[in-house]
């Protein structure tokens, strides 16, 4: 089952999630296709990818399928799952991506609307960063990219209570591009991607590997990077790690005690 669609046109390139019976979860399988029609979209040498849900969408995404996550023991967020690679792709990708987003954006799809290189959205979308309702410890370069993006405040504010931020904070704290009305989504995003296919593609590609490059450039002792992994452990490893995937499924709230 094709759980996205591609479309490639004038140069900019269209992936569509296509799982709305499962809110388009970031599944291994969805994950998956993206990662091939990026690839495709590569080798065609598209100058702008425009990622976005079916029009009039209530959920752009609902993040990583629960389902699918280890059980305790495992890092859940391992520099090689699928979520991972996505989000290096897109950074990589030698052209800029845009989120096109219209409604609530949950979890690891919030993370990879943020890795996008812009993010246009109306007044539905929101977004939430929920690792701590399920006991999942977020990896480092996560939490980084939400503060570059957001500042530490805010990273902290969006962590700790896992609730949504609106359209109107989301532009206000800078997740937003632009804000515009639902009718106006689909012209404002593409009459952005045919400006920037008017540019050139080189000079762009070149610009965006020396933003991602400067953005990283926050090194780390081999012992701070080692004190992350252990502290991430202690989640991964925990009995609040299982509470909260069981309750998800179960469909309940967790009852975490913190061991």
């Amino acid at each position: 089952m094709d759980l996205i669609s591609k479309h490639l046109e004038d140069k900019i390139g269209t992936i569509t999630f296509r799982n709305e019976r499962k809110r388009n979860c970031l599944s291994r399988v969805l994950l998956e296709q993206l990662m091939e029609a990026l690839e495709d979209l590569k080798a065609q040498k598209t100058q702008v990818v425009v990622l976005r849900a079916p029009a009039g969408s209530k959920v752009w995404s609902a993040g990583l399928d629960i389902g699918e996550f280890p059980k305790s023991g495992r890092d859940p967020l391992a520099y090689d799952d699928p979520l991972e690679q996505v989000l290096r792709a897109i950074q990589r990708f030698p052209a800029p991506v845009i989120a096109m987003v219209e409604g609530s954006v949950w979890g690891g799809a919030c993370d990879l609307a943020f890795t996008c290189d812009i993010v246009v959205g109306t007044g539905s979308a929101s977004f939430a960063i929920t690792p701590a309702k399920v006991g999942i410890p977020y990896n480092a370069s996560g939490i980084l990219h939400f503060v570059n993006i957001v500042g530490l405040h805010i990273a902290k504010e969006m962590f700790f209570t896992a609730a949504p931020i609106t359209a109107e904070r989301a532009e206000k704290y800078g997740i937003l591009n632009r804000l515009v009305p639902p009718e106006e989504l689909e012209s404002v995003t593409y009459g952005m991607a045919r400006q920037i296919v008017r540019n050139s593609p080189l000079a762009i590609s070149v610009i965006k590997e020396q933003l991602r490059i400067l953005g990283n450039s926050h090194p780390l002792s081999p012992e701070t990077f080692e004190r992350i992994q252990g502290l991430r452990r202690r989640v991964y490893d925990s009995e609040d790690f299982i509470e909260g995937k069981r309750a998800f499924l179960e469909k309940r709230a967790p009852v975490f005690r913190g061991e």
